[in-house]
């Protein structure tokens, strides 16, 4: 006999989520070591003693978690996604009436208090130490690269780099153009390469006009990310322009903080090519001590610098890295 739904709805519900939330699902997996417990007292000197309470700062991490793992890049998307999803109701604590936050509240919070705090930075570190104390993290051997990340802005509206513009003008109304003229003497932005760029974007003149998948080039920004090889843990990010100087300096910047925070200092180094600069050699070796597994593209040089002519047609190949730590290391000339 063929069924039919009862069109009358009950006047009472017994409902738990918990129940309804699988044991394997991801989230479940993931909760078990979210532990977000002094992110208030990090933030509580950047609110207010007074009026209104906030959106729970923590309900925010949780819900960036959730959009993490499964690719949910939109903020609004990612509202609505909670708002329906009962798993992901139960990991944000929100229950079955529990209120989503309006998906502006993210950007306010990211460019006021998140910022100003440090606050992802901090959440990172509380996973890494984690890590480190669940014995995941070696610390005897290192591995650092770097991802490009595209930027939000469109070669039809950039000005070619020799161009004059009036920055100053464009600050007024562009929190992007503001950000950009504070970074201009900073190692890992505007300091790092004298070269002028061939593409800078007005909505966002910090990304890099870059060609580096061999592809149509496209604005751009690297993600430096410094990983530790017993379980390929990532100890440490780094944002950048996405040029190899700015990549490399922030090499050094991961090295040295995960030094500071955590009191880990590797053995070994392992980079591409990229990072087999005489002058990085030299840090890693002569200053810190760190034995490099990379790639040297530098030429075989002798203890003076040669001249233009001389390099010009010198064959670029591998160098051992006992024949690099073992001499002093001459002022590079030009190449």
């Amino acid at each position: 006999m063929m069924g039919q739904q009862a069109g009358q709805e009950a006047l009472f519900y017994e409902f738990s989520l918990e129940r309804h939330v699988p044991a394997d699902h991801l989230l479940r997996s993931i909760n078990r070591f979210v532990d977000l417990g002094d992110l208030r007292s990090h933030l509580a000197p950047f609110y207010s003693s007074t009026g209104r309470p906030s959106i729970d700062p923590e309900l925010l991490i949780r819900m960036l978690l959730v959009g993490y793992c499964y690719g949910i890049r939109s903020e609004r998307r990612l509202c609505e996604e909670v708002h329906l999803n009962l798993a992901y109701r139960w990991f944000c604590r929100l229950g079955l009436d529990g209120e989503v936050p309006d998906h502006s509240t993210f950007s306010k919070n990211r460019h006021g208090r998140f910022r100003d705090s440090d606050a992802l930075r901090h959440v990172f570190e509380t996973v890494v130490a984690r890590a480190i104390k669940e014995g995941l993290v070696g610390g005897d051997g290192f591995a650092v690269d770097a991802s490009l990340i595209a930027a939000d802005a469109n070669k039809q509206r950039a000005a070619a780099g020799s161009e004059k513009t009036d920055w100053s003008a464009l600050a007024a109304t562009r929190r992007s153009v503001r950000e950009y003229l504070e970074t201009l003497d900073e190692a890992a932005w505007g300091a790092a390469s004298e070269v002028v760029p061939k593409f800078v974007a007005k909505s966002d003149p910090a990304a890099q006009w870059t060609g580096a998948h061999k592809g149509h080039a496209f604005f751009a920004y690297s993600d430096n990310y410094l990983i530790d090889l017993k379980a390929a843990i990532i100890v440490d990010v780094e944002p950048t322009r996405a040029i190899r100087q700015a990549e490399v300096g922030a090499a050094r910047t991961m090295l040295d903080r995960v030094d500071q925070r955590f009191g880990l200092y590797p053995e070994r180094l392992a980079d591409d090519s990229a990072y087999g600069t005489a002058e990085m050699l030299d840090w890693l070796v002569n200053t810190r001590g760190i034995e490099p597994h990379i790639r040297s593209s530098i030429s075989r040089l002798e203890q003076t610098t040669p001249s233009r002519a001389a390099t010009s047609h010198m064959t670029r190949r591998p160098i051992s890295i006992a024949a690099l730590a073992a001499r002093p290391w001459p002022p590079m000339g030009p190449s």
